[in-house]
């Protein structure tokens, strides 16, 4: 059987909600890619390339790829490269995915243990077509890694498990990581339009209900700006985030991937994502990394390594 893999204009045609194509609006100094250089850069990709992984950084066009290849970290893209939804900001391949690899922990953790990594984010496509939604094989690479690299720090970027939350929460809770990331992405009056097939209130009670079932995870969330929200849209989503016990937040510039997606509405200004820093502050989040080039598991090991080391004293207390 041909694979098909969906990108662009084939993936988004049958959205809910129409592209209209827009002229793109001049980028700002201050929306700065990094170039492709070192030794390093190559280094990680060939390993990738030999233990048969996917990097969300390459697969979503990140463009902070370079800079953090070149340091020997990437997020790694588990159960595959082909999504089962067709969300128009991303630029990750729809399709009809493989069934999930079940070398691909033993391989994940090789890699990690190779490139000798001290914090890892594990993240993955849509898996609708799994009955559990992917969330055993999470649990599974949890484990693998853990196995070989006792050391590491995990964080998890998950998908929303949507209609399956009760068994993945359970799968998730046997080998919980030290931080579980599921991000909102954009306001509520933007959901039927940049996530087709999730929903805002499911995506905050899978934050709530595992932060519940394990106290000592910290949770975390993100989202995209430039979409169209109003200020007041991302203040009420921050409310909501810390009502449901959310301890960490990410905000960045959404980047329009091609043509094919959601255009640009607004560049927004870096005196705009300080403020939005400071309110992050005044609602109580743990931690708030807001900027135009931040992305949710970008330098995330800064952001929650002092966190995870306070925790730690609490509980030895």
């Amino acid at each position: 059987m041909t694979e098909i893999r969906e990108t662009g204009e084939s993936k988004t045609a049958r959205i809910p909600i129409k592209i209209i194509p827009e002229s793109r609006l001049k980028k700002p100094n201050w929306i700065k890619m990094h170039p492709i250089q070192g030794p390093k850069f190559m280094e990680v990709t060939n390993l990738l390339r030999e233990q048969s992984l996917v990097t969300v950084c390459e697969q979503a066009s990140c463009p902070n790829i370079a800079e953090c290849f070149s340091k020997g970290t990437a997020t790694f893209m588990i159960l595959g490269d082909l999504c089962t939804r067709r969300c128009p900001f991303c630029d990750v391949p729809h399709g009809r995915p493989k069934p999930p690899d079940q070398l691909e922990p033993l391989h994940l953790a090789e890699a990690i243990q190779v490139l000798k990594l001290k914090y890892v984010v594990i993240t993955s496509v849509d898996r609708d077509d799994l009955l559990d939604g992917g969330s055993q094989h999470f649990m599974e690479c949890v484990k693998s890694v853990r196995d070989l690299n006792p050391q590491v720090t995990i964080e998890l970027l998950v998908p929303d498990f949507r209609g399956r939350l009760g068994v993945a929460i359970e799968s998730l809770s046997q080998h919980p990581p030290e931080v579980l990331n599921h991000n909102l992405e954009t306001v509520p009056r933007l959901y039927k339009q940049v996530r087709p097939g999730a929903d805002y209130l499911h995506s905050l009670s899978l934050l709530e209900s595992y932060k519940a079932g394990n106290p000592q995870v910290l949770t975390k969330s993100g989202l995209m700006v430039g979409l169209g929200e109003t200020e007041g849209e991302v203040l009420d989503v921050m409310k909501d985030l810390r009502d449901h016990e959310v301890d960490m937040l990410t905000i960045g510039q959404y980047l329009q991937p091609s043509e094919h997606h959601l255009p640009v509405k607004e560049y927004i200004t870096p005196e705009k994502f300080e403020f939005y820093t400071e309110k992050a502050k005044e609602f109580g989040f743990l931690h708030a990394a807001c900027g135009p080039m931040v992305r949710s598991s970008y330098h995330a090991d800064k952001q929650a390594s002092p966190l995870i080391g306070n925790q730690k004293a609490t509980a030895d207390l």
